[in-house]
């Protein structure tokens, strides 16, 4: 089995949040100077071995992907798009659709606001999709990839409602694509990631759940795409520089010093969650309440606000707050 050989950088990518405001009529609109200011900070920070982040993921579930129109997804790409090419990484973004026609016409489309990689979702589809109906779904996103230069990554988020899990026979054949970059598995059960490994060392596997950074780098994976990284960024880096090198004792220390936060996302509300946390971390806790996802309740948003600052303390200690 072949893979492309595109450099992921063995490092991790935050999944910046779409920032919002409210218009004159008191209706929320996307905030793109807010959303890329946060998104360059994120970007300037650097990890104890030098190192920055690795790419930029915009408008993912983290982005309210699923609550924007067409045309506010596509205005905030071109937005982050600008910040990406400021600080030289490729953008990344998620697409799903019901028919391999849409997640073809989708892909171009995000092709032309300067997304460079595609994080494709499986087929949204009531009925569980056959390998092969999902194989001929990622060929055809594949194809439109190709034909607009950008590339695909399929998402694998079997933990996810509503999200149908992409077999590992299947993860073997759609890396085998030349269009695919690398594969997102966004799964706590890290041995789907050694599974794969196992079958091709030279595979490309980013991790989704940022509880399993390190675990995922034991079994193989190179990467990862992170939410709480946008929150504390340095310690995100510094995690994955640890992982890099393989100084497993060093990359679990700040991985358990994480943990009451790394825990929100891998639940459902993780948007809600995280995006509270972050508004918190930036003195903007009513800010951090904008968001088009669920009103949370005060009994959740005092456990966001006491993991923030256990974790807040832990990452202290180890010298580790941006």
């Amino acid at each position: 089995m072949e893979t492309n050989n595109t450099d992921w950088r063995y490092t991790v990518m935050p999944a910046v949040f779409t920032w919002l405001k409210e218009s004159e009529s008191g209706a929320l609109e996307i905030d793109f100077d807010a959303t890329q200011k946060y998104a360059a900070d994120i970007l300037k920070v650097q990890g104890k071995g030098g190192s920055r982040m690795g790419g930029l993921v915009g408008s993912g579930t983290l982005g309210e992907n699923s609550y924007l129109s067409s045309e506010q997804r596509l205005s905030l790409l071109k937005a982050l798009s600008d910040i990406a090419k400021e600080f030289n990484v490729p953008l990344i973004s998620g697409a799903a659709a019901e028919t391999k026609e849409e997640i073809a016409k989708i892909v171009k489309e995000l092709a032309t606001v300067g997304v460079d990689t595609v994080m494709v979702m499986p087929p949204k589809t009531k009925e569980v999709p056959s390998d092969e109906e999902m194989y001929a779904y990622y060929a055809l996103s594949a194809t439109a990839a190709k034909e607009a230069g950008v590339t695909i990554m399929p998402y694998n988020n079997p933990d996810a409602a509503g999200y149908h899990a992409i077999s590992t026979d299947l993860l073997k054949r759609l890396a085998a694509l030349p269009e695919v970059t690398a594969l997102k598995i966004s799964t706590t059960d890290v041995s789907v990631i050694e599974t794969l490994m196992l079958e091709n060392k030279d595979l490309k596997v980013l991790a989704g759940v940022d509880t399993v950074t390190v675990h995922a780098g034991l079994a193989g994976a190179c990467g990862g795409i992170t939410g709480v990284g946008c929150i504390f960024p340095k310690a995100s880096v510094t995690m994955q520089e640890y992982v890099n090198k393989g100084e497993w004792a060093e990359a679990n220390k700040i991985s358990q010093a994480m943990n009451s936060i790394s825990y929100l996302d891998a639940q459902p509300l993780l948007l809600e969650y995280l995006k509270f946390a972050f508004g918190v971390h930036h003195n903007d806790a009513t800010g951090g309440l904008r968001t088009l996802g669920k009103k949370l309740t005060q009994a959740q948003i005092d456990d966001v606000r006491a993991r923030y600052i256990l974790a807040k303390e832990r990452l202290e200690t180890l010298g580790l707050i941006d």
